[in-house]
């Protein structure tokens, strides 16, 4: 992994792009339980654009689930776009990970629209040979 003093070794960060960009592609194809297992079992989701937080592998499913199914509703494709992914530091085994993410909607035979600009903040730790989402916390841009 790395030292604590915030050095990431290549591999670390290679894997931990390939994490977020497959997170990204399992929400938007409609793979809730899979993009569920890319948190722990008791993974967290906080975030102000939803009533409550989100926790545990069932509900997380099921909000990837509603996400998806909105966006179908809406005779739309959501996109998950994350960019400038930045591990700040690797201590005791876990990972801190900030990125911006932009959801992006593009309505069937329309135009693209920016849904919501946000920064996402993560603690991503190891289990087995993977790395997983123990809590991300989200904030918008559009907030004070």
């Amino acid at each position: 992994m790395s030292s604590s003093t915030g050095s990431v070794d290549a591999v670390t960060v290679a894997r931990l792009h390939q994490l977020y960009g497959r997170q990204s592609h399992l929400i938007d194809g409609g793979d809730a339980a899979g993009w569920a297992q890319t948190f722990t079992d008791d993974g967290e989701f906080h975030s102000p654009s939803y009533p409550e937080p989100v926790a545990g592998t069932d509900a997380l499913i099921a909000f990837a689930e509603r996400f998806h199914t909105r966006a179908r509703a809406a005779n739309e494709v959501h996109r998950h776009v994350m960019t400038n992914v930045v591990i700040d530091e690797v201590r005791d085994g876990a990972a801190t990970v900030r990125a911006y993410l932009q959801i992006v909607a593009t309505s069937i035979g329309g135009d693209s629209r920016l849904v919501r600009m946000t920064t996402l903040t993560d603690r991503v730790v190891p289990v087995g040979d993977r790395w997983r989402i123990a809590r991300r916390d989200i904030r918008r841009d559009d907030a004070a």
